[in-house]
């Protein structure tokens, strides 16, 4: 099954295997916390711990309801290996952490308030690493702030919030060009791997927040990684294994649950977000909505080349600054006002005090992050719902 072109068909095989022992079609949620060896230097294993087949010895290390995920999100992210990490933020920190003192990191300007709150909070303060932070639709531009120091190419595509949409054959490509030995990240958050696999376009790690559309329900909070290349693979297995930011085995059960149902749920949630999004860019209240599906979206013709759709996440800038904006949050009844993405409930926020509050001012406003922005995640309930709740809220805007 790992072979079959379809995501639906990999995502329900792959790390679900029949059991040998019992023949149950779901993996089991193994608590064990430590394995017996069968002899000195020979463990147990049952081949998916990390895509080699290697045995258990220590949870941290590897567990088998972990490792069956991460086979799964391997498949469908069209990758070799999965690592799986306690939050998207986990991920991020082990990546990172392949890097040493005064290695220079490019990363794309509009990216999450998280991460840049890490990159520049964090990781310029304690580990002496270098940030710049810019625009990607001119790959010139990129490879000329490539230093010899330059180790790591850090993007999203969308971005968050404001949804820019990045080339990601054209930046790997170009990055590549300069030195293979600059990796290329790609936060696929947004997209999912249904929508968009970044290694088949030349990226080397792929990273999701699996919390968001993989887990899909609001209930798991977790993160991974995919990629192709072996020593990449064990130099991040490493960091991983030595900081311990791994995920339980009951959120990797959950996760790997969630892989099954997210083209259904995708599907439906684009289905809602097209519908949305049609609407308000005709609703005089309105002044502007982003969303890659839309022929407005000035990426709209990459977006559909590189991906297979355009996600269910909608931005949009009400008239009436941030009065406009607080009042339609505070009218909306279906519609949840929350952080985080990718349910099936619907969320609505205002990035600019929330989700990208840690975002200094001037950024937020060189970004676009302005008080009238409004982030909508859109979800699965009926779209007829939807929309009501939002002709009311705009009407007491």
């Amino acid at each position: 099954m790992s072979n079959s072109s379809h995501y639906s068909t990999r995502a329900i095989h792959v790390g679900s295997e029949p059991d040998a022992t019992s023949g149950a079609v779901t993996p089991a949620i193994s608590l064990a916390t430590t394995y017996a060896q069968k002899a000195l230097g020979e463990k147990h294993g049952i081949g998916n711990v990390n895509s080699f087949g290697e045995g258990f010895e220590y949870s941290r290390s590897g567990n088998p309801t972990r490792g069956a995920f991460e086979r799964a999100l391997a498949s469908v992210e069209r990758g070799k290996f999965g690592l799986a990490y306690a939050s998207g933020l986990a991920a991020t920190a082990g990546i990172i952490n392949i890097l040493k003192a005064n290695d220079h990191v490019i990363c794309i300007d509009d990216v999450y308030g998280g991460t840049q709150r890490y990159f520049r909070q964090v990781c310029s303060a304690t580990m002496q690493l270098t940030f710049d932070f810019m625009d990607f639709s001119n790959v010139e531009k990129l490879k000329a702030k490539i230093t010899d120091k330059t180790k790591m190419v850090w993007l999203e595509t969308p971005t968050n919030p404001t949804l820019k949409v990045t080339d990601i054959s054209a930046v790997s490509a170009a990055v590549h060009s300069v030195r293979k030995d600059i990796i290329v990240v790609v936060d696929n958050t947004f997209m999912s791997p249904y929508l968009q696999n970044p290694l088949v376009h030349g990226a080397d790690i792929v990273m999701h927040s699996v919390t968001k559309y993989i887990g899909g329900h609001s209930d798991v909070l977790m993160g991974c990684l995919a990629l192709n290349d072996e020593e990449l693979y064990q130099r991040l297995k490493f960091i991983q294994n030595g900081m311990g930011g791994v995920p339980s085995p009951f959120e990797a059960y959950m996760a790997l649950r969630g892989l099954k149902t997210l083209h259904v749920r995708m599907d439906c949630a684009m289905k809602n977000a097209m519908a949305i999004a049609t609407y308000l860019e005709a609703h005089p209240k309105i002044e502007k909505v982003i969303y890659p599906g839309l022929k407005s979206h000035p990426q709209h013709e990459i977006a559909t080349r590189q991906a297979s759709g355009y996600g269910g996440m909608i931005t949009f800038f009400i008239k009436g600054g941030l009065t406009g904006a607080g009042n339609f949050l505070r009218s909306l009844e279906l519609w949840t006002l929350a952080e985080s993405l990718g349910a099936g409930r619907s969320f609505a926020e205002s990035p600019a005090v929330m989700t990208h509050a840690s975002v200094p001012a001037e950024k937020r406003a060189e970004l676009g992050i302005t008080d009238n922005l409004i982030r909508l995640s859109v979800g699965i309930e009926h779209i007829d719902d939807l929309l009501a709740d939002i002709e009311n809220a705009l009407g007491k805007a």
